[in-house]
């Protein structure tokens, strides 16, 4: 199966550097719808059977254009939801939640983000999530999730992603592209959309075939 994993649109959270990860969240706002539209010509070359999204509606509202185009009806997968905030939900100081996703790139699986999950227990119920997209029997698969939990699952899952895109941001809409199964693995085809904060801000679209 061909899976492609984006991220949703821009929201007033985002803008606001805001924890936002509980359901139903906030909506997109008016970046963000356009965003959402862009997705349409964006992957216009890609030939999708089913559309996923999380429980959270900034991800239902990112696939929605791309969804009424293709005449394909939105399934939620509230497994594809963001990893949770714990008590910092809504704030934004995010170094515990951000220094506990780091200790579980380094094994350590048990910790928890305070009054959130732990990796074994985020990592549990994301792959369930891909598992029964991948029980649809689809060519191509499309899911709208989320911008911490899409980073670990594919570190996690994907191997090459993390030496492709590094420390680089993962912008609004942007995406990963893996082809494989549940049983036998994933390969990385490709990301988009991964910014890299230094000299040159620019998006950056990373391939395993380099992309002229």
């Amino acid at each position: 199966m061909r899976l492609i994993l984006v991220r949703h649109g821009q929201t007033s959270s985002n803008v606001r550097l805001l924890l936002d990860t509980a359901a139903p969240g906030a909506d997109l706002d008016d970046t963000g719808r356009q965003q959402a539209l862009g997705l349409v010509s964006r992957l216009e070359h890609e030939v999708i059977d089913a559309v996923y999204a999380s429980n959270l509606v900034r991800t239902q509202q990112t696939v929605a254009p791309l969804a009424e185009v293709r005449a394909l009806d939105v399934q939620v997968l509230p497994g594809l939801r963001e990893i949770p905030a714990g008590h910092a939900e809504m704030g934004n100081d995010a170094s515990s939640y951000v220094t506990t996703m780091l200790r579980w790139g380094n094994g350590e699986l048990t910790a928890r983000i305070p009054g959130g999950e732990n990796a074994l227990e985020f990592m549990e119920r994301y792959d369930q999530a891909i598992a029964e997209i991948a029980t649809g029997g689809h060519a191509t698969a499309l899911a709208v999730s989320h911008g911490a939990a899409l980073r670990v699952w594919a570190a996690a899952r994907v191997p090459g992603f993390l030496d492709a895109i590094g420390t680089a941001h993962f912008a609004n809409t942007g995406w990963v592209i893996a082809e494989g199964s549940t049983e036998d693995g994933w390969e990385l085809v490709e990301a988009v959309g991964f910014i890299h904060y230094g000299n040159d801000p620019t998006q950056l679209r990373i391939a395993v075939d380099p992309i002229n």
